[in-house]
């Protein structure tokens, strides 16, 4: 299996990560503005502006401060049965994400542009808890057309 690994540090709490990464609201601010669902149950996704359809996430587990973790149940088909993992630390002022996406079956093409939207979408993320706006789509960098 092969797995795309990020870190990144926010001047923040780990709550307030927590909390930007556990609510439709949250995740709304840093990924897609098209959010929907439930935030203990399956959560919808999705990229229209972008020209894809996006992915609905099963959410596994979760613990305060500490941790999210979800399995993609709908989505491209690379995506489906892979594990979005989000582990949270405070480090003095800094809250570390180490973010995995697990269990990709083999680094296609598609792994490798996934690698770098998550690596946008994590600085969104910071931007977002840091300062109230995040990069979400359709105001995503974009990197390249996708097929």
């Amino acid at each position: 299996m092969n797995d795309i690994l990020h870190r990144v540090g926010i001047t923040a709490s780990t709550k307030d990560v927590y909390a930007a990464l556990t609510t439709i609201d949250g995740l709304a601010g840093w990924w897609t503005k098209d959010t929907t669902g439930d935030p203990d149950g399956v959560i919808k996704f999705r990229f229209a502006a972008a020209g894809g359809d996006g992915f609905d996430m099963k959410v596994l587990e979760t613990a305060p401060g500490e941790l999210v973790r979800w399995e993609v149940v709908d989505g491209p088909e690379e995506w489906i049965g892979t594990h979005i993992r989000f582990d949270l630390s405070q480090t003095d002022e800094w809250a570390i994400v180490l973010f995995k996406h697990e269990g990709w079956k083999e680094p296609v093409e598609f792994m490798h542009h996934c690698s770098t939207k998550w690596a946008s979408f994590l600085l969104s993320l910071k931007k977002y808890v840091e300062t109230g706006a995040g990069d979400p789509s359709p105001n995503d960098v974009v990197i390249s057309n996708w097929p």
